[in-house]
């Protein structure tokens, strides 16, 4: 396939290169501009600017504008029609120019298309939606359902994608997604877990870019796709920023502040939030067995979990002259979590109740996160020729104590086990990277490299309490040190170009990948090749080669209505949890153990997307598909071992299965049809067909699943904004477990106080408490019912407060450009 792709993709780029409109009777002309945003004078960068020959329509010559929105386009002279485009802003054209010599249009200030949105906008008051040849890029709205919330409560409002009970993050139903922080992997984001993610305050969120089919100059790792979250960060001269804090139940407080000072040399930026939140949550375990001393386990669990966290990034860039600048940034995250889970167990022989046991676990954990960033960006000359270089260190210190303590109270009262479990896990992350644009007139050529670089080392230890002598032993069959590398090198070249109304992006990425393991334990490893096999190596260095292609195509019927076709190549590379063979356990009766065979999974999607504007009314849909090889999957098993108490052990493993193809569709609709009347909604349908075995179980299975959201703005009398938020995720299964469907719903109230410079707001987070994940699953050894509860109903009240920022903006946004990925190819 390869094979195929590399020289056509090489001579399609070369033969639309050579489509030029020829007219060797005529001097060349050099017209040059600058194109702003009409109420920001923002510089609108990779805008269309199309010179059509006024005596021969199908003569057609252009060029694109820079990062500072400027472009100079040489051409034949002769009678031009003259237009300038740019995706949801109006065209701006002018007809029968006769060009005989070089001409400058100055400045060109074009509006936000009137069919998307209103002239002048309260800032951030909509949420749009802007095509691109690889991504769709969402402006975040002014919702007021996540004001004193987390990125993930954000997240979850975004279409396509959803966020689980747990916080867990998937993208049109596949959770195997990447999660960038401005375009890059970022401690911001956690290192392979969305913890992080739910401490950060989502009112630092400027945008999210939804990549279903990345472009080359991504990192291949993530099959769904990656979500990219760009956080605000002003360009305004002077000082500027807001102030939100809240009050909640159960007990929520906290305060976050954006604030930035700029000048013409210096721009500062920093976010900064703490908070403190109590999160209780629930559920029931209904367990029945084949083997053991009990028929069914019955199992009623409390959790109270409280954080206190704080968070602050602060960012300095300096510019050296008009054409380069220098930003180094510092991030820091603290948090402290105290969790306590309770479980009052019945345990039971046939129908009769055999015993009562009370189970206890307290667990602390503190977690330190570091990131220091610096970024050199340098553009070489007015056409646009662009040079980026990051260097990222980044460090994560995670503690966890937990003292696990279960007692039975009936028929006598009895201590059955006291442990404590003791682990410390670091992760250090470097990152270097430089990226190359060229443009030329219509077209862009990118090239550059990538190196990551990463170290985790994770030291598990279980010690238990011997009630014949009351001293606490170390287990050694579960205590170890596991590190592991994941080492990724990378250089990648893309290219893309626009004739008329078509445009396409096309590139190649070549990538190594090192997954290095060892283990340091006192445990004898070959008792581990019962459940593993003998030819598993648990001290491992593997290394993987891949090529890795992108092709995006767009066709604009009209400014109002497109049609985009992707395609991607991408892996799922296993994180170290995936990986280390020494099980872990959250209670006596269920391990969890790696997987050291593990291997990366590869995928194949293909996306179909429509994109139409109405005077009120967006409507994007896309149908895809996409086969997975080596895809990932937990299955569950019998262990053959018991607890002393006579209860079966249950191991969840990840293993390799052969093939997982899914199929879909989506739709979206932004409808604005009033001043006071807003609705957005998006509904996604799936279908996935799982092959594969493992231990000479068939593991196969077939799953269609959907899920929809709706959300409404509505201002009432006194100018009270009223926003309600509703999401279902139908049912779905695997080859062992079915899941039930999931409703939700948020309602939230905002009213503008102190001449709009202030903001009250009362949200309700679950108004009906139903955000609860019920599955049943089944297997040859046991069954389980169960119903668990992250989180309970919550009410928060914030107050935002402004300080020298322009209530009135153009709905876009000021800030955040200098976040964008340099060198993207718009269309």
């Amino acid at each position: 396939m390869y094979r195929f792709l590399v020289p056509v993709m090489a001579l399609f780029c070369l033969g639309l290169q050579a489509q030029r409109p020829e007219n060797s009777n005529s001097q060349n002309i050099t017209l040059t501009g600058t194109v702003l945003d009409k109420d920001t004078g923002t510089p609108l960068e990779y805008a269309t600017v199309v010179l059509q020959n006024a005596n021969d329509p199908s003569i057609i010559t252009g060029g694109m504008t820079d990062l500072d929105g400027k472009f100079s386009i040489e051409a034949p002279g002769g009678p031009y029609n003259i237009r300038v485009e740019y995706i949801s802003y109006e065209t701006y054209s002018i007809e029968n120019q006769n060009l005989e010599s070089n001409r400058d249009l100055g400045e060109i200030r074009i509006a936000i298309n009137a069919t998307e949105l209103e002239a002048v906008e309260v800032v951030g008051e909509k949420t749009t939606v802007e095509v691109r040849l690889d991504k769709k890029i969402y402006n975040i709205g002014k919702d007021i359902t996540t004001s004193g919330g987390t990125v993930s409560d954000a997240l979850n409002n975004v279409p396509s994608v959803a966020v689980d009970v747990e916080g867990n993050i998937s993208l049109r139903g596949n959770d195997n997604v990447r999660i960038l922080i401005n375009g890059r992997p970022s401690a911001l984001a956690g290192f392979g877990s969305t913890d992080a993610l739910q401490q950060l305050p989502a009112d630092a969120i400027e945008k999210v870019e939804v990549i279903t089919s990345p472009s080359a100059r991504y990192d291949a790792e993530g099959t769904a796709g990656i979500l990219n979250i760009i956080l605000k960060r002003e360009k305004t001269l002077g000082f500027n920023g807001s102030i939100n804090s809240f009050l909640g139940y159960p007990t929520t407080s906290g305060i976050t502040s954006n604030v930035n000072l700029r000048s013409d040399k210096v721009n500062i930026f920093n976010t900064t939030g703490i908070s403190y939140r109590n999160s209780p949550g629930n559920g029931y375990f209904d367990n029945t067995y084949t083997s053991g001393s009990f028929d069914r386990i019955f199992e009623d669990r409390e959790i109270d979990r409280t954080n206190r966290g704080f968070n602050t990034n602060i960012g300095l860039e300096y510019f050296i002259d008009e054409n380069s600048s220098i930003t180094g940034s510092f991030f820091w995250r603290h948090s402290k979590d105290e969790d306590v889970t309770e479980n009052e167990t019945e345990r039971f022989v046939v129908n009769d109740i055999q015993s009562l046991t009370f189970r206890q676990q307290n667990q602390t954990e503190k977690d330190n996160s570091y990131q220091a960033s610096l970024n050199y960006r340098n553009k070489f000359d007015d056409e646009g020729q662009l040079l980026t270089a990051d260097v990222q260190y980044s460090i994560d210190q995670e503690d966890q104590e937990a003292v696990i303590e279960e007692q039975l109270t009936f028929p006598n009262e009895d201590l059955l086990a006291l442990e404590n479990v003791l682990q410390v896990e670091d992760q250090t992350e470097w990152l270097i990277q430089a990226d190359y644009v060229r443009p030329s007139e219509d077209a862009q050529f990118e090239a550059g490299f990538r190196s990551k670089l990463e170290e985790t080392v994770t030291d598990y230890q279980l010690d238990s309490l011997d009630q014949a002598t009351g001293d606490f032993v170390v287990n050694k069959a579960l205590t170890n040190i596991f590190t592991y590398n994941e080492n990724v090198h990378a250089v990648y070249s893309q290219y893309g170009n626009k004739y008329g109304k078509f445009s396409y992006l096309a590139g190649l990425r070549l990538e190594y990948t090192q997954l290095k393991g060892q283990v340091d334990s006192e445990f004898d490893l070959s008792d581990l090749e019962e459940f593993l096999g003998e030819d598993v190596d648990f001290n491992f260095n593997k290394e993987y080669l891949g090529l890795f292609p992108t092709v995006n195509l767009i066709y604009e019927f009209t400014d109002t209505q497109s049609v985009t076709l992707g395609y991607s190549r991408r892996i799922n590379r296993p994180r170290g949890r995936f990986i280390n063979p020494f099980p872990s356990r959250s209670s006596r009766t269920n391990v969890f153990q790696g997987n050291p065979d593990l291997d990366p999974a590869f995928s194949n999607t293909y996306d179909l997307g429509y994109l139409k504007r109405w005077e009120e009314l967006t409507l994007t849909t896309s149908v895809y598909y996409q086969r997975e090889t080596g895809s990932f999957q937990r299955v569950q098993e019998a262990t053959g071992i018991t607890t002393p108490d006579g209860i079966e052990i249950i191991r969840t493993i990840p293993i390799n299965l052969s093939t997982n193809q899914r199929y879909g569709a989506e739709a979206g609709i932004l409808y604005n049809p009033t001043r006071w009347l807003r609705i957005n909604s998006s509904f996604n349908f799936f279908r996935f067909v799982t092959e594969g075995e493992f231990n000479g179980v068939d593991y196969g299975a077939e799953n269609t699943s959907w899920f929809g959201r709706f959300s409404s703005k509505v201002t009432l009398p006194g100018k009270v904004d009223w926003q309600t938020n509703m999401f279902y995720s139908g049912p779905s299964n695997n080859a062992q477990t079915e899941f039930k469907g999931i409703f939700s719903m948020n309602l939230a109230f905002s009213k503008d106080i102190m001449d709009g410079n202030g903001t009250l707001l009362l949200n309700v987070q679950d108004f009906f408490n139903s955000r609860k994940r019920r599955s049943f699953t089944e297997t040859d050894f046991f069954t389980s019912d169960s119903e668990f509860q992250w989180r309970v109903r919550s009410v928060r009240l914030s107050f935002l407060y402004r300080f020298n920022e322009s209530k009135k903006r153009n709905g876009r946004g000021g800030g955040g450009d200098d976040f964008s990925d340099d060198g993207e190819f718009g269309s």
